[in-house]
């Protein structure tokens, strides 16, 4: 397995050298994103609204990372809360099988926080109702509000390993707010990641009715971010292997 891994940026490499892959890669989600393909899948029965390779990357890096506390900014059907539930559910079953010892599962010191304008009712009923709900915790308003921002900060000070991902609205203004509010909570070797990030590299009429666009997106507010804060370091590996993704370079680890 340690080859196997060892041999990953090399495989990658090749990849990357060969230029029909990244071409077809790019021009799968400029033709996937207006059909909305990521409507398309669940998580144990929750609509997630990701793409497939996105999801097996956030396992790699929540297995990886082993945080207590995964901060989500955007709930929409609430697939992603599930799902990052799940595999906080799936940490606490592996250790407590490597300790030997007896495992409560709707008892856990981890936790997902969500975060979203407008938890709409049905969404609501319906993560309140799934198995997963024990590590699930909302909070509904503006996650660029000073309230929400001091409720979230209140909750991270009681975990001591944070992941952040951002996926609510992706303006410009909107994305570098929420990295100025919670990427300072990612823990050291974690990740924030940043959702959307495509909208840059889409056609620049790609989302008509939305007030984001080429020049104004979550890839924009990284760029600017990163340039006062050299704690965070694009990862460009996670990308360079999925080559299908929203998020080239979203994926920003915490160095120190």
């Amino acid at each position: 397995m340690s080859d196997f891994k060892s041999e990953i940026p090399d495989r990658v490499a090749a990849m990357q050298a060969n230029g029909r892959l990244p071409a077809a890669a790019a021009e799968f989600l400029r033709a996937s994103v207006p059909c909305q393909y990521s409507y398309n899948f669940h998580w144990l029965g929750r609509p997630i609204i990701q793409y497939p390779t996105d999801v097996i990357a956030m396992q790699e890096l929540i297995w990886e990372v082993k945080p207590d506390l995964i901060v989500e900014c955007g709930i929409a059907h609430g697939g992603s809360l599930i799902f990052s539930a799940s595999m906080l559910a799936l940490l606490d079953m592996c250790e407590a099988i490597e300790a030997g010892e007896p495992l409560e599962p709707a008892v856990s010191r981890r936790k997902v926080l969500g975060i979203d304008i407008d938890i709409r009712a049905h969404n609501r009923t319906a993560i309140d109702a799934h198995p997963m709900r024990s590590r699930i915790e909302m909070i509904e308003g503006s996650s660029i509000s000073a309230d929400v921002i001091a409720e979230v900060g209140r909750i991270a000070s009681a975990h001591r390993n944070v992941l952040v991902c951002l996926d609510s609205n992706h303006t410009h203004d909107h994305v570098y707010a929420e990295l100025e509010a919670y990427a300072s909570l990612v823990s050291v070797g974690s990740y924030c990641v940043v959702f959307d990030t495509l909208i840059e590299d889409m056609e620049p009429d790609a989302c008509p009715d939305r007030p984001w666009g080429v020049g104004n997106n979550p890839k924009t507010a990284v760029h600017a971010y990163l340039k006062n804060h050299p704690e965070f370091q694009i990862d460009k590996l996670i990308p360079d292997k999925l080559m299908i993704t929203v998020a080239h370079d979203g994926w920003l680890r915490r160095t120190c």
